[in-house]
Protein backbone atom coordinates (compact mmCIF):
# COMPACT_ATOMS: atom_id res chain seq x y z
CA UNK A 1 0.00 0.00 0.00
CA UNK A 2 1.11 3.33 -0.53
CA UNK A 3 2.04 6.30 1.55
CA UNK A 4 -0.79 7.88 1.21
CA UNK A 5 -3.08 5.31 1.14
CA UNK A 6 -1.48 3.96 4.71
CA UNK A 7 -2.31 7.70 5.72
CA UNK A 8 -5.57 7.40 4.54
CA UNK A 9 -6.35 4.03 6.26
CA UNK A 10 -5.44 5.38 9.48
CA UNK A 11 -7.40 8.74 9.42
CA UNK A 12 -10.41 6.23 8.67
CA UNK A 13 -9.73 3.99 11.91
CA UNK A 14 -8.69 7.09 13.95
CA UNK A 15 -12.69 8.29 13.01
CA UNK A 16 -14.19 5.19 13.38
CA UNK A 17 -12.45 4.78 17.00
CA UNK A 18 -14.08 8.66 18.08
CA UNK A 19 -17.60 8.11 16.71
CA UNK A 20 -17.46 4.71 18.91
CA UNK A 21 -15.59 6.85 22.19
CA UNK A 22 -18.74 9.34 21.34
CA UNK A 23 -21.27 6.47 21.34
CA UNK A 24 -19.98 4.48 24.61
CA UNK A 25 -19.39 7.75 26.96
CA UNK A 26 -21.59 10.91 26.99
CA UNK A 27 -21.73 11.72 31.03
CA UNK A 28 -24.56 14.51 31.97
CA UNK A 29 -24.52 12.96 35.08
CA UNK A 30 -22.08 12.67 37.90
CA UNK A 31 -22.54 11.29 41.20
CA UNK A 32 -19.51 12.20 43.56
CA UNK A 33 -19.18 11.89 47.00
CA UNK A 34 -18.20 14.91 48.74
CA UNK A 35 -14.55 13.78 48.94
CA UNK A 36 -13.93 13.48 45.67
CA UNK A 37 -12.98 17.13 45.65
CA UNK A 38 -10.38 16.30 47.91
CA UNK A 39 -8.29 14.78 45.65
CA UNK A 40 -6.48 15.56 42.39
CA UNK A 41 -8.11 12.50 40.41
CA UNK A 42 -11.43 13.94 41.33
CA UNK A 43 -10.92 17.35 40.60
CA UNK A 44 -9.27 16.13 37.08
CA UNK A 45 -12.03 14.05 36.12
CA UNK A 46 -14.76 17.00 36.66
CA UNK A 47 -12.24 18.70 34.59
CA UNK A 48 -13.44 16.64 31.73
CA UNK A 49 -16.91 16.61 31.91
CA UNK A 50 -17.75 20.29 32.85
CA UNK A 51 -21.44 20.10 31.07
CA UNK A 52 -22.12 17.16 33.48
CA UNK A 53 -24.94 17.44 36.30
CA UNK A 54 -23.16 17.23 39.55
CA UNK A 55 -25.25 15.22 42.41
CA UNK A 56 -23.63 14.69 45.48
CA UNK A 57 -23.97 10.91 47.49
CA UNK A 58 -23.21 9.81 50.95
CA UNK A 59 -22.09 6.87 49.31
CA UNK A 60 -21.23 5.29 46.02
CA UNK A 61 -23.24 2.21 47.28
CA UNK A 62 -26.44 4.27 47.74
CA UNK A 63 -27.94 5.80 45.27
CA UNK A 64 -31.62 4.67 45.32
CA UNK A 65 -32.65 5.80 41.42
CA UNK A 66 -29.77 3.76 40.06
CA UNK A 67 -28.97 0.82 42.66
CA UNK A 68 -31.63 -1.51 43.83
CA UNK A 69 -34.37 0.50 41.37
CA UNK A 70 -35.92 -2.21 39.58
CA UNK A 71 -37.05 0.55 36.70
CA UNK A 72 -33.68 1.35 35.94
CA UNK A 73 -33.19 -2.00 34.24
CA UNK A 74 -35.31 -0.25 31.42
CA UNK A 75 -32.77 2.10 31.23
CA UNK A 76 -29.70 0.19 31.34
CA UNK A 77 -27.83 1.35 28.38
CA UNK A 78 -28.43 4.82 28.52
CA UNK A 79 -26.92 4.96 32.24
CA UNK A 80 -23.74 2.95 31.33
CA UNK A 81 -23.54 5.64 28.74
CA UNK A 82 -24.58 8.86 30.71
CA UNK A 83 -23.97 8.14 34.12
CA UNK A 84 -20.35 8.47 35.89
CA UNK A 85 -20.28 7.53 39.49
CA UNK A 86 -16.95 9.20 41.55
CA UNK A 87 -16.01 8.09 44.89
CA UNK A 88 -13.00 7.47 47.39
CA UNK A 89 -12.05 3.53 47.97
CA UNK A 90 -12.06 2.42 51.65
CA UNK A 91 -11.02 -0.74 52.22
CA UNK A 92 -7.61 -1.52 50.45
CA UNK A 93 -7.84 -5.50 50.99
CA UNK A 94 -5.63 -7.86 48.63
CA UNK A 95 -7.15 -11.04 48.12
CA UNK A 96 -5.53 -14.62 46.75
CA UNK A 97 -6.92 -15.86 43.89
CA UNK A 98 -4.68 -18.29 42.17
CA UNK A 99 -6.77 -18.28 38.70
CA UNK A 100 -6.81 -15.32 36.32
CA UNK A 101 -3.99 -13.92 39.02
CA UNK A 102 -2.37 -14.68 42.50
CA UNK A 103 -3.81 -11.89 43.49
CA UNK A 104 -6.59 -9.50 43.40
CA UNK A 105 -5.82 -6.00 44.12
CA UNK A 106 -7.96 -3.37 45.26
CA UNK A 107 -9.85 -2.37 42.80
CA UNK A 108 -9.84 1.13 41.21
CA UNK A 109 -13.09 1.17 39.38
CA UNK A 110 -16.16 -1.06 39.03
CA UNK A 111 -18.81 -1.11 36.74
CA UNK A 112 -18.54 -0.55 33.49
CA UNK A 113 -19.85 1.00 29.65
CA UNK A 114 -20.00 -1.49 28.35
CA UNK A 115 -23.07 -4.26 28.66
CA UNK A 116 -22.07 -7.80 28.50
CA UNK A 117 -25.46 -9.51 29.18
CA UNK A 118 -23.52 -12.29 31.47
CA UNK A 119 -21.34 -10.00 33.43
CA UNK A 120 -21.76 -10.67 37.06
CA UNK A 121 -21.25 -6.87 38.27
CA UNK A 122 -24.73 -6.26 38.36
CA UNK A 123 -25.55 -8.75 40.84
CA UNK A 124 -23.55 -6.68 43.44
CA UNK A 125 -24.68 -3.31 42.54
CA UNK A 126 -28.47 -3.91 41.95
CA UNK A 127 -30.60 -2.61 38.80
CA UNK A 128 -27.84 -0.48 36.89
CA UNK A 129 -24.13 -1.10 36.73
CA UNK A 130 -22.74 2.57 35.12
CA UNK A 131 -19.04 3.04 35.81
CA UNK A 132 -18.01 4.20 39.63
CA UNK A 133 -14.57 5.32 39.83
CA UNK A 134 -12.15 5.72 42.89
CA UNK A 135 -10.46 8.90 43.03
CA UNK A 136 -7.32 7.99 45.73
CA UNK A 137 -5.31 6.26 43.29
CA UNK A 138 -2.15 6.82 44.91
CA UNK A 139 -3.52 5.00 48.23
CA UNK A 140 -4.73 1.87 45.60
CA UNK A 141 -1.20 1.37 44.27
CA UNK A 142 0.16 2.31 47.36
CA UNK A 143 -1.31 -0.54 48.84
CA UNK A 144 -0.32 -2.76 46.13
CA UNK A 145 3.23 -1.88 46.24
CA UNK A 146 3.43 -2.68 50.28
CA UNK A 147 1.73 -5.98 49.22
CA UNK A 148 4.19 -6.65 46.38
CA UNK A 149 7.26 -6.19 48.61
CA UNK A 150 5.91 -8.02 51.64
CA UNK A 151 6.26 -10.89 49.08
CA UNK A 152 9.38 -10.34 47.83
CA UNK A 153 11.28 -12.23 44.40
CA UNK A 154 8.99 -15.04 43.26
CA UNK A 155 11.37 -18.12 43.38
CA UNK A 156 9.33 -20.58 42.05
CA UNK A 157 7.33 -20.73 38.79
CA UNK A 158 3.27 -20.80 39.06
CA UNK A 159 0.60 -21.45 36.53
CA UNK A 160 -0.14 -17.32 36.76
CA UNK A 161 3.85 -16.88 35.77
CA UNK A 162 6.97 -18.02 35.92
CA UNK A 163 8.74 -15.09 37.50
CA UNK A 164 6.46 -12.26 38.40
CA UNK A 165 3.13 -12.23 40.77
CA UNK A 166 0.60 -10.86 39.26
CA UNK A 167 -2.08 -8.98 40.23
CA UNK A 168 -5.53 -8.42 38.36
CA UNK A 169 -6.57 -4.74 38.45
CA UNK A 170 -9.70 -4.75 36.90
CA UNK A 171 -11.73 -7.93 38.65
CA UNK A 172 -14.98 -5.83 38.31
CA UNK A 173 -14.77 -3.52 35.54
CA UNK A 174 -12.49 -3.40 32.26
CA UNK A 175 -9.55 -1.24 32.55
CA UNK A 176 -9.43 -0.07 29.09
CA UNK A 177 -12.72 1.64 29.05
CA UNK A 178 -11.63 2.60 32.57
CA UNK A 179 -8.81 4.70 30.60
CA UNK A 180 -11.35 6.90 28.96
CA UNK A 181 -12.55 8.21 32.16
CA UNK A 182 -9.09 9.60 33.95
CA UNK A 183 -5.57 8.23 34.29
CA UNK A 184 -5.83 5.49 37.05
CA UNK A 185 -4.90 3.14 34.65
CA UNK A 186 -1.62 4.72 33.41
CA UNK A 187 -0.79 5.28 36.92
CA UNK A 188 -0.88 1.37 37.63
CA UNK A 189 0.90 0.72 34.36
CA UNK A 190 3.55 3.36 35.69
CA UNK A 191 3.85 1.51 38.80
CA UNK A 192 4.18 -1.93 37.72
CA UNK A 193 7.02 -1.09 35.11
CA UNK A 194 9.36 0.04 38.44
CA UNK A 195 8.15 -2.99 40.63
CA UNK A 196 10.46 -5.91 39.82
CA UNK A 197 8.64 -8.52 41.36
CA UNK A 198 4.86 -8.24 39.92
CA UNK A 199 2.72 -7.83 37.08
CA UNK A 200 -0.26 -6.08 36.76
CA UNK A 201 -3.26 -8.26 34.47
CA UNK A 202 -6.81 -7.29 33.43
CA UNK A 203 -9.23 -8.77 30.98
CA UNK A 204 -10.90 -6.66 28.57
CA UNK A 205 -13.56 -6.48 25.75
CA UNK A 206 -12.48 -2.88 24.27
CA UNK A 207 -9.46 -2.32 22.03
CA UNK A 208 -8.52 1.34 23.12
CA UNK A 209 -5.52 1.90 21.12
CA UNK A 210 -4.40 4.80 23.54
CA UNK A 211 -2.75 2.01 25.43
CA UNK A 212 -0.31 1.29 22.97
CA UNK A 213 1.12 4.77 23.78
CA UNK A 214 2.53 3.33 27.25
CA UNK A 215 5.05 0.48 27.09
CA UNK A 216 4.73 -1.39 30.35
CA UNK A 217 8.29 -2.55 29.87
CA UNK A 218 7.46 -6.56 30.61
CA UNK A 219 5.03 -5.25 33.64
CA UNK A 220 1.64 -5.21 32.39
CA UNK A 221 -0.75 -8.33 30.76
CA UNK A 222 -3.99 -7.68 28.91
CA UNK A 223 -6.07 -10.32 28.04
CA UNK A 224 -8.35 -10.29 25.44
CA UNK A 225 -12.13 -12.16 26.05
CA UNK A 226 -12.66 -14.29 22.77
CA UNK A 227 -16.21 -15.16 21.41
CA UNK A 228 -16.98 -16.78 18.18
CA UNK A 229 -18.76 -14.47 16.60
CA UNK A 230 -22.32 -15.26 16.67
CA UNK A 231 -22.76 -14.99 20.19
CA UNK A 232 -20.43 -11.71 20.66
CA UNK A 233 -22.65 -9.96 18.51
CA UNK A 234 -25.62 -11.16 20.84
CA UNK A 235 -24.05 -11.05 24.19
CA UNK A 236 -20.85 -8.53 24.27
CA UNK A 237 -23.43 -5.35 23.70
CA UNK A 238 -20.98 -2.19 23.43
CA UNK A 239 -17.92 -4.06 23.03
CA UNK A 240 -15.43 -3.60 20.32
CA UNK A 241 -15.75 -6.31 17.30
CA UNK A 242 -14.17 -9.33 17.75
CA UNK A 243 -12.22 -9.31 14.43
CA UNK A 244 -10.42 -5.81 16.14
CA UNK A 245 -10.02 -7.84 19.09
CA UNK A 246 -8.03 -10.40 17.36
CA UNK A 247 -6.14 -7.65 15.32
CA UNK A 248 -5.33 -5.68 18.57
CA UNK A 249 -3.53 -8.67 19.86
CA UNK A 250 -0.94 -8.54 17.41
CA UNK A 251 0.02 -4.57 18.28
CA UNK A 252 -0.29 -4.80 21.93
CA UNK A 253 2.46 -7.58 21.74
CA UNK A 254 4.37 -5.12 19.83
CA UNK A 255 4.15 -2.49 21.86
CA UNK A 256 5.67 -4.41 24.92
CA UNK A 257 2.48 -5.93 26.72
CA UNK A 258 1.92 -9.95 27.03
CA UNK A 259 -1.09 -10.50 25.69
CA UNK A 260 -3.39 -13.82 26.47
CA UNK A 261 -6.81 -15.28 25.41
CA UNK A 262 -9.64 -14.96 27.64
CA UNK A 263 -12.39 -17.64 26.60
CA UNK A 264 -14.73 -16.16 28.90
CA UNK A 265 -17.54 -16.88 29.26
CA UNK A 266 -17.83 -20.09 27.09
CA UNK A 267 -21.29 -20.54 26.10
CA UNK A 268 -23.30 -23.89 25.25
CA UNK A 269 -25.98 -23.70 22.55
CA UNK A 270 -26.69 -25.36 19.08
CA UNK A 271 -23.82 -25.54 16.95
CA UNK A 272 -21.32 -23.73 19.32
CA UNK A 273 -18.43 -25.84 19.08
CA UNK A 274 -18.28 -25.46 15.02
CA UNK A 275 -18.29 -21.90 15.87
CA UNK A 276 -15.00 -22.23 18.14
CA UNK A 277 -13.28 -23.49 15.24
CA UNK A 278 -13.62 -20.58 13.23
CA UNK A 279 -12.99 -18.44 15.67
CA UNK A 280 -9.66 -20.93 16.52
CA UNK A 281 -9.31 -20.80 12.52
CA UNK A 282 -9.36 -17.02 12.70
CA UNK A 283 -6.71 -16.28 15.59
CA UNK A 284 -4.69 -18.97 13.51
CA UNK A 285 -4.67 -17.45 10.52
CA UNK A 286 -3.99 -14.01 11.66
CA UNK A 287 -1.45 -13.51 14.21
CA UNK A 288 2.23 -14.18 14.04
CA UNK A 289 5.02 -16.64 15.29
CA UNK A 290 6.14 -13.83 17.76
CA UNK A 291 2.53 -13.33 18.95
CA UNK A 292 1.46 -17.08 19.35
CA UNK A 293 5.11 -17.42 21.35
CA UNK A 294 4.28 -15.39 23.74
CA UNK A 295 -0.09 -16.73 24.22
CA UNK A 296 -1.60 -18.46 26.74
CA UNK A 297 -5.49 -18.81 27.44
CA UNK A 298 -7.89 -18.95 30.19
CA UNK A 299 -11.62 -20.57 29.62
CA UNK A 300 -14.25 -19.92 31.94
CA UNK A 301 -17.64 -21.47 31.08
CA UNK A 302 -20.86 -19.54 31.87
CA UNK A 303 -22.08 -18.69 35.13
CA UNK A 304 -25.48 -17.33 35.02
CA UNK A 305 -27.90 -15.74 37.67
CA UNK A 306 -32.27 -15.85 37.96
CA UNK A 307 -31.78 -12.19 39.42
CA UNK A 308 -29.60 -11.10 36.56
CA UNK A 309 -31.55 -13.24 33.83
CA UNK A 310 -34.95 -11.34 35.13
CA UNK A 311 -32.84 -7.99 34.79
CA UNK A 312 -32.16 -8.93 31.01
CA UNK A 313 -35.71 -9.71 30.06
CA UNK A 314 -36.06 -5.69 30.66
CA UNK A 315 -33.63 -4.92 27.74
CA UNK A 316 -32.20 -7.92 25.84
CA UNK A 317 -34.64 -10.15 26.26
CA UNK A 318 -33.06 -12.19 22.88
CA UNK A 319 -29.72 -12.76 24.55
CA UNK A 320 -31.53 -14.87 26.82
CA UNK A 321 -32.50 -17.24 24.53
CA UNK A 322 -28.58 -17.93 24.67
CA UNK A 323 -27.89 -17.73 27.97
CA UNK A 324 -30.92 -19.57 29.65
CA UNK A 325 -30.92 -23.38 29.84
CA UNK A 326 -32.72 -24.93 32.39
CA UNK A 327 -31.77 -28.47 30.94
CA UNK A 328 -28.28 -27.96 31.26
CA UNK A 329 -27.85 -26.17 34.36
CA UNK A 330 -27.98 -25.84 38.21
CA UNK A 331 -27.96 -24.40 41.04
CA UNK A 332 -24.64 -24.11 42.55
CA UNK A 333 -23.98 -21.28 45.83
CA UNK A 334 -20.72 -19.58 45.20
CA UNK A 335 -17.86 -18.67 46.98
CA UNK A 336 -19.45 -15.11 48.00
CA UNK A 337 -23.19 -17.03 49.12
CA UNK A 338 -24.96 -16.00 45.71
CA UNK A 339 -27.30 -18.67 44.25
CA UNK A 340 -25.99 -19.21 40.41
CA UNK A 341 -26.61 -20.95 37.59
CA UNK A 342 -23.61 -23.24 36.10
CA UNK A 343 -23.82 -26.10 33.77
CA UNK A 344 -24.88 -29.66 35.44
CA UNK A 345 -21.78 -31.02 36.50
CA UNK A 346 -21.11 -33.86 34.74
CA UNK A 347 -22.10 -32.52 31.77
CA UNK A 348 -19.54 -29.53 32.45
CA UNK A 349 -17.16 -31.60 33.07
CA UNK A 350 -17.46 -33.33 29.09
CA UNK A 351 -17.54 -29.71 28.07
CA UNK A 352 -14.79 -28.40 29.54
CA UNK A 353 -12.70 -31.74 28.23
CA UNK A 354 -13.78 -31.50 24.80
CA UNK A 355 -13.17 -27.65 24.47
CA UNK A 356 -9.64 -28.72 25.50
CA UNK A 357 -9.45 -31.14 22.99
CA UNK A 358 -10.36 -28.74 20.22
CA UNK A 359 -7.91 -26.08 21.50
CA UNK A 360 -4.75 -28.56 21.56
CA UNK A 361 -6.47 -29.83 17.66
CA UNK A 362 -6.72 -26.09 16.23
CA UNK A 363 -4.50 -23.54 18.79
CA UNK A 364 -1.18 -25.82 20.27
CA UNK A 365 0.78 -23.15 20.26
CA UNK A 366 -1.51 -21.82 23.15
CA UNK A 367 -0.75 -23.66 26.73
CA UNK A 368 -3.89 -23.19 28.83
CA UNK A 369 -3.20 -21.76 32.48
CA UNK A 370 -6.60 -23.10 33.89
CA UNK A 371 -9.91 -23.89 32.62
CA UNK A 372 -13.22 -24.11 34.65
Amino acid sequence: MSGSGTMMLETAMETRQSRRLANLLDIGRIYLEPAVHAHARGREILARFPEAELIEVASHWRIPELFGNEGAARDWVRNKRTVLVLGVKKAMTIRPNGRSADYIAPGASNGCALACVYCYVPRRKGFANPITTFVNIGQICAAIERHAAKLGPRTEPGQTDPHRWVYDIGENGDASVDDLIGGNVRDQIELFRRLPNAKGSFATKYVNRDLLDHDPKGGMRIRFSMLPHRPAKLLDVRSSPMTERIRAIEDFVRAGWEVHLNFSPVVVYEGWTADYIRLFEELNDTLSPVAKAQAKAEVIFLTHNADLHDVNLHWHPKAEDMLWSPRLQETKRSENGQENLRYRAALKARMVRMFLDLMAEHLPWCPVRYAF
